[in-house]
């Protein structure tokens, strides 16, 4: 500093020479941008999100064909079953994708993790738009979607639980649950681009195209999000929650310790995430191929229904995430989860009594703006359960393990009670015990926004 009394510029910031007319005050950089996140911020928090959900409805939604092409069998349910199963599996590797990268991220930054995370989900979403049908190379074509689904797994087992801590991070003071809520949106555009891509390719190739190459266009279509969003994330800023958390930091604590500090926390959204994880699975990705098997609907009835369902759930999810800053976290999540224990069994009763395309537009529609009230404040909600220093690691454990035991094989599971029972309508009743969880962790959670 120079002693000559006038105020010195420095590039990290302005401070002003005592005897100026103003108060000494340094003035940290970037702070605009932090306190007002631009657009390219949470676009680039969101995008990445976007993506895995959007492969996950695509590859749920084309579950009958992909069993078809890549795992043989002596019934059309045995290979339902084995897609499922597949689809399943990556979920295996999400607690320790979780784990590993919610470590990295909160010992390296956000942006690191981010950047890494959208590359290995646009490989695997590359393995599974080439990989040859099993007339062609036998049992690697399976192998194929295997190892697809294991490494996606693993790059999501990261993902919520980042970009969910920096949009949280990064929202200006008071709008925590609209940013937060910003998460699921993504989630559920990325469902609606599925369910659109779904419907397109239903529409417009005959099915002896839809089999033989038009599955893949949807696939594809996604690959176009990993470079936008590679590029996006480049140039993330770490938050300044992020960074004080970082500055303080004294050593790096083991998980267990971390867990053991924070296991009512991780409690409390290992059951959010159960009512999440099964309600979205069931209703957003399984409900396509619930109503072509079981309810002998034409496919693009199925995704039309689906898209019309998936626009309102995206107008419900931001509102209730700001209607949840003035109100708080919990009233609209009972309120949510309540609603789906009381109408999930009358509409799927109502849906197999009457199995036409307005029937299965107002069920989902429904199901969909309630589930909507749920995911409003669910991001937000669990985030503000952890300290930013922790964050990203004990929420990744948390909700990639619910993910896991309870969402990735929820198609199968349904698929399977329904063998066994021979009822159709055995969906709701899985759904209904997420809700039910759903409720019992609202009632546990603490609120911080």
């Amino acid at each position: 500093m120079h002693g000559d009394g006038r105020g010195t510029r420095h590039g990290r910031g302005i401070l002003h020479a005592p005897g100026s007319d103003r108060m000494p005050r340094y003035t940290p950089p970037m702070t605009h941008a932090k306190s007002a996140p631009h657009a390219r911020q949470v676009a680039a928090a969101v995008i990445g999100n976007a993506l895995e959900w959007y492969d996950f409805v695509v590859f749920g939604a084309l579950t009958v064909i992909i069993g078809n092409l890549f795992f043989p069998g002596d019934s059309e349910l045995t290979r339902i079953l084995k897609a499922t199963a597949t689809f399943g599996v990556g979920f295996f590797m999400r607690p320790v994708g979780g784990i590993v990268l919610g470590i990295y991220a909160d010992r390296h930054g956000r942006k690191a993790a981010l950047q890494l995370i959208i590359g290995l989900m646009t490989l695997a979403m590359a393995m599974i738009a080439c990989a040859p049908p099993y007339a062609a190379i036998g049992i690697a074509a399976p192998m194929i979607i295997v190892l697809a689904r294991l490494l996606q797994g693993f790059a999501t087992g990261g993902e919520f639980a980042i970009a969910t801590s920096f949009l949280v991070e990064v929202a200006p003071r008071g709008r925590k649950g609209l940013y937060g809520s910003l998460q699921q949106v993504g989630l559920s555009l990325a469902a609606l681009g599925g369910a659109l891509a779904g419907w397109f390719v239903t529409q417009v190739l005959t099915p002896d195209q839809l089999e033989s190459w038009g599955w893949r266009l949807p696939f594809a279509i996604g690959l176009l999000i990993g470079p936008v969003g590679m590029w996006v994330r480049r140039h993330l800023e770490e938050t300044a929650e992020f960074e004080s958390a970082r500055a303080a930091r004294t050593a790096d604590l083991p998980l267990w310790t971390i867990m053991r500090a924070h296991a009512r926390s991780v409690g409390v959204t290992f059951g959010l995430v159960i009512c999440g994880t099964i309600t979205y699975y069931v209703v957003l990705i399984y409900m396509p191929t619930f109503a072509s098997t079981q309810l002998g609907m034409p496919l693009e009835d199925a995704f039309t229904a689906q898209v019309i369902a998936l626009a309102c759930l995206t107008i419900v999810i931001p509102v209730v995430g700001a209607l949840s800053d003035r109100v708080g976290r919990k009233a609209p999540m009972i309120a949510g989860s309540v609603a789906c224990l009381v109408f999930l069994l009358p509409l799927f009763e109502r849906l197999h009594a009457r199995p036409d395309l307005a029937t299965l537009i107002l069920t989902q529609a429904t199901l969909c703006s309630l589930i909507g009230v749920f995911y409003g404040p669910l991001s937000t909600a669990v985030a503000e359960q952890f300290p930013a220093g922790v964050r990203s690691t004990a929420l990744s454990l948390a909700y990639n393990l619910a993910v896991m035991l309870f969402g990735g094989f929820a198609q199968f599971f349904v698929t399977w009670l329904i063998a066994i029972t021979g009822q159709p309508i055995a969906a709701a009743y899985y759904v209904m015990f997420g809700a039910g969880i759903g409720l019992l962790a609202t009632l546990g959670l603490r609120t911080r926004g």
